[in-house]
């Protein structure tokens, strides 16, 4: 039943017509390379008119490149991923190719699947077509043999006659049966063919696809690392500043009259112009303290963790050093989940790990409270802390079962 059912069914017969026209495609590919590139590489010489020549030739080939895409996609519901944007790449003045496009796999992929592509569908049609004719014409050629001039048909000195009939009938029903099997094996194998030369290796284009989206949750998490730092400056720092500037003015006006009211103004002053500077330090620290760039990572640790009210106990060990963004995005997630524990998890002890694993290998940190859990993986905090770390091509992952203990545990590759 299945194996009638793949003779009328449309998956079949859309294969069969993406063969028959991958033969009629792949003959006019192979006539513009191979026209375009042998003229354009002969006339090189004669006062570079060849690289117009290779220039329009490339194009249309990017352009059927983009037609035997989208073919694949409707006939056969395959998607053959396009190559990413390569600035380098392009063309001077309309035609003239530049080095890169010239020297591209991407460049070298479409022009061997002009070349090969005719001969493998060649091959491919042949097959089905072959495949198709002989099982409809032996299953019925005991129909139409006794029409035949010499009465019967006739291989060689035997003429075919009884039970050659029913045999054939049966070698053409087999035949018949086994061609949509063929043709959609043959399918697929062209499908293959072409992902192998006109889209980039499967590795490549997932790795595209991870860094757009980590660049954009990175451009999102510095857009909100700026938001809040306005909003710290214009809410603490700088008012306190024009407090000061207040409380100075005053002073200067009573100087005159009131020496004692002057000194408490002044007094006064001088407390805002501290409370500022302290908050403008943590300000500071929160962005990237500077004992982080002389020091590391187990000294700038060790003062988030004096500052914070909850008892925490730190295991730092890191015997090479990694590169500044790493330890950055590190002390970040570190100084965030501390100051999640204070706010929200009412926790009473809390442990901070950090180990270096190889060289350059990679960084682990690990941050365990014992407090009530619950902490949602795509709240604001953890969410902005999981786009910081994509950033440089780390993990995060978090276990916070209600009750706790909540654990947040982040690999940054350091290489």
């Amino acid at each position: 039943m299945f194996l009638i059912r793949d003779l009328v069914s449309a998956r079949t017969w859309l294969a069969f017509t993406h063969l028959v026209a991958s033969w009629v495609i792949g003959l006019l590919f192979f006539l513009i390379v191979a026209v375009g590139v042998t003229i354009g590489v002969a006339t090189i010489p004669l006062a570079l008119v060849g690289l117009p020549v290779l220039g329009l030739t490339l194009r249309c080939t990017e352009w059927l490149a983009a037609e035997e895409r989208g073919r694949f996609a409707v006939l056969l519901g395959e998607r053959i991923p396009a190559w990413p944007a390569d600035p380098r790449r392009g063309y001077r003045w309309l035609l003239i190719p530049r080095m890169a496009t010239l020297t591209s796999r991407q460049t070298w992929g479409t022009i061997a699947y002009g070349l090969l592509g005719v001969v493998v569908s060649t091959v491919t049609v042949t097959l089905i077509l072959c495949t198709w004719s002989f099982g409809l014409v032996m299953l019925t050629l005991p129909l139409y043999g006794g029409l035949l001039p010499g009465g019967s048909p006739v291989i060689g000195d035997w003429a075919v006659h009884g039970t050659w009939y029913l045999t054939s009938a049966a070698a053409g029903l087999a035949l018949l049966l086994a061609a949509p099997q063929l043709t959609r094996s043959l399918a697929v194998a062209d499908t293959a063919f072409a992902r192998w030369l006109l889209g980039p290796p499967s590795n490549l284009a997932a790795r595209v696809t991870e860094l757009e989206r980590s660049r954009e949750r990175v451009v999102d998490a510095a857009e909100s690392e700026r938001r809040r730092i306005e909003r710290d400056l214009h809410d603490g720092a700088q008012q306190r500043l024009v407090a000061l500037a207040m409380e100075l003015g005053r002073a200067k006006a009573r100087f005159a009259d009131d020496v004692d009211a002057a000194r408490n103004l002044v007094d006064q002053a001088h407390s805002e112009a501290k409370a500022a500077l302290t908050e403008l330090r943590n300000l500071v620290r929160g962005v990237h303290p500077p004992v982080l760039t002389d020091r590391g990572l187990d000294a700038a640790l060790s003062g988030l963790i004096a500052l914070c009210p909850v008892p925490v106990d730190m295991q730092v060990e890191v015997p090479v050093r990694p590169k500044a963004s790493v330890e950055a995005v590190a002390y970040f997630v570190v100084a965030e989940a501390l100051t999640n524990i204070a706010k929200h998890s009412r926790a009473s002890h809390a442990t901070v790990v950090v180990e270096g694993h190889g060289y350059p290998g990679t960084l682990h940190v690990v941050i365990s409270d014992d407090g009530i859990g619950g902490a949602d993986p795509n709240g604001a905090g953890l969410a902005g802390l999981a786009d910081r770390v994509s950033g440089v091509d780390g993990t995060l992952s978090v276990e916070s079962p209600s009750g706790g203990p909540t654990v947040i545990s982040v690999v940054l590759p350091c290489g």
